[in-house]
């Protein structure tokens, strides 16, 4: 039999290797020193939902050398001339750039707006990103904030659509219609007219992961409306995202479909973090959820259009090795019935909730 001393050894061991345990996306192409030179290893590294995205592997380089934008007729060297080519591409900058879209910029399928190496920022009282019916988007190193509503126009949505009038939109940072094969990784998002990230319509194979969000209040929605059951086939992966400081509530908030959220930090929330309506699969697993010190705040869920607690009690909400601070409480209910959510590809490590704060360190864009 072993020691007692042996035993707390063998736990403080454990303790630390959990807490110093590496980020996996992270660890894919962050530990090569020349990844400057190997840009497109990015693409192996998505894991979860999302893991298929290709984005622009394969491509060309294009270089972003221009912070213009015309909606209508881009230009060479825009950022909007790259994002709405139909070749597969992988877009870079040449330098930092603040960029005021003066519509909202249609990213086309097999894109990468890969903001590595340069300080790029989006939004700046403009609107922002939006992608429909398009697969194969990698959104990675971007500052994205301040994005605001946009009103009806002429925008060019891609080479084969051409120009067509767009209604105005919300003010979200990154909208997604009918998407599939997506990765939004490192990014910095906060600051904006309505939501941060929106997945809806039928979208699905989502990857939302290592971003930091925060300064804003309806964060992450995830299905079009309770009305709209298409999303009943949406699968979104959302891991290791520093939520907070000053994160209101949406994160995510979903409706149908099957949402795995995955080593994520919580700092204390406005309203809630984790919510929905219309029966969806939520599975959180390896959270650290600190809750802020109002006592009728402390619980992480919330169940929007029910009746009674017994309305929802077959939803499947569940909390499996999730770490709480300061009171936080997770209310689970329903049964899982396939605990293999991932085919082999997608699959990945999840850690305790007690390593989450150190998986998260680095969310957001990397300097």
């Amino acid at each position: 039999m072993a020691s007692p001393c042996l035993i707390a050894f063998l736990v403080f061991l454990c303790a630390i290797v959990s807490c110093c345990s590496d980020n996996p996306i992270d660890s894919c192409w962050r530990g090569d020193s020349n990844w400057g030179q190997n840009r497109m290893k990015l693409a192996d590294c998505a894991v979860g939902f999302g893991s298929s995205t290709m984005g622009g592997k394969g491509g060309d380089f294009y270089t972003v050398t221009s912070a213009d934008d015309n909606p209508v007729n881009p230009t060479p060297g825009t950022l909007r001339y790259g994002a709405t080519r139909e070749k597969t591409l992988w877009i870079i900058f040449s330098q930092n750039m603040n960029i005021k879209l003066k519509m909202p910029l249609y990213v086309a399928g097999h894109k990468t707006i890969d903001g590595r190496g340069a300080d790029v920022h989006l939004g700046n009282g403009g609107p922002c990103l939006f992608m429909r019916k398009v697969s194969h988007v990698i959104l990675h190193g971007l500052h994205i904030h301040g994005c605001n509503t946009s009103v009806l126009g002429d925008v060019l949505v891609s080479e084969s659509i051409g120009v067509v009038p767009v209604h105005a939109q919300d003010g979200d940072a990154i909208t997604m219609r009918n998407v599939t094969n997506a990765w939004i990784d490192h990014n910095s998002l906060s600051d904006c007219s309505d939501g941060l990230i929106d997945v809806t319509l039928g979208s699905t194979g989502i990857t939302i992961s290592n971003n930091h969000f925060f300064n804003h209040h309806k964060v992450m929605l995830l299905g079009h409306d309770d009305t709209y059951d298409d999303d009943k086939s949406m699968k979104v992966t959302v891991a290791f995202n520093q939520f907070g400081p000053n994160a209101g509530q949406r994160m995510p908030r979903a409706r149908y479909g099957l949402v795995h959220v995955a080593n994520n930090n919580y700092d204390p929330w406005n309203i809630y973090a984790i919510g929905g309506s219309s029966n969806p699969t939520i599975l959180s697993e390896g959270n650290s959820f600190t809750a802020p010190n109002e006592n009728y705040k402390k619980e992480v869920t919330k169940r929007i259009g029910c009746e009674s607690t017994s309305a929802c009690a077959n939803w499947v909400w569940r909390s499996t090795r999730d770490a709480f601070s300061n009171g936080a409480y997770f209310v689970s209910s329903g049964k899982i019935e396939e605990t293999n959510i991932y085919n082999s590809n997608e699959a990945f490590k999840v850690e305790n909730g007690n390593a989450a704060p150190q998986l998260t360190k680095n969310a957001g864009v990397v300097a």
